[in-house]
């Protein structure tokens, strides 16, 4: 029996993307996340799920990190991209990480089962809306970055999404149920694999994989 998973934090858009699956893939048994660090438990449980739909905003998510990981630890899982956006360029990036689709949630039942049908089949779907001749390539600073966060452990992608939300290495510890040395390790690694050296050009590399990267938060310093 397949497995479809699906990540968003909105409730009634997450129950309509669950029948919209259902309609394209009876039989399909359905798991749902509402953040990023629910999602890559779920991944790590279903390593072998047949489709993920995935929300570009949610608890977690800074844009295309989450894409940009997921796609490096589990390449062949088939991935759509779901969002709020209506923005075609958004859409091109959502392909160049990866995706196989793009749904902006304005979209009707219908064209979401085919968006579904359509990636199944192994094909790559738009709506009609954002179709054209638009560059689906990324630019070479974004696709470095992305290739270095999808080298990160989910343990490490699970500090770095916290490290960009401005949290602290006691917080981080708190909320990982780790030690703060753990934390710091990590760190370590982090800095190592994305080739900078503190929390502030951590945040400012991952920022490179925001929808909108000229918005960051202020990085509070460690003590």
């Amino acid at each position: 029996m397949p497995d479809v998973l699906i990540a968003d934090d909105h409730p009634l858009f997450r129950d309509a993307l669950e029948r919209a699956v259902l309609t394209a893939l009876p039989g399909a048994t359905v798991h749902c996340a509402d953040s990023v660090h629910s999602l890559l438990g779920m991944v790590e449980q279903f390593p072998e799920a047949d489709l993920l739909l995935l929300d570009l905003h949610m608890p977690g998510a800074r844009g295309y990190s989450a894409l940009a990981h997921i796609r490096g630890q589990y390449p062949g899982l088939p991935t759509i991209v779901v969002s709020g956006h209506e923005e075609a360029h958004v859409a091109r990036r959502a392909l160049a990480h990866g995706a196989l689709a793009y749904i902006p949630k304005s979209s009707s039942g219908e064209e979401i089962v085919q968006a579904i049908r359509t990636v199944l089949d192994g094909d790559v779907w738009l709506p009609h809306q954002l179709l054209g001749d638009g560059n689906t390539e990324l630019k070479p600073d974004e696709a470095e970055i992305a290739s270095r966060v999808a080298s990160l452990t989910p343990q490490q992608f699970r500090v770095l999404t916290m490290i960009a939300e401005g949290l602290l290495n006691k917080q981080i510890a708190y909320d990982l149920g780790v030690s703060e040395a753990t934390v710091k390790a990590h760190m370590t690694s982090i800095m190592r694999k994305l080739g900078v050296n503190n929390r502030t050009q951590v945040a400012l590399a991952a920022s490179q994989l925001a929808v909108d990267p000229s918005v960051m938060q202020p990085m509070p310093e460690e003590e």
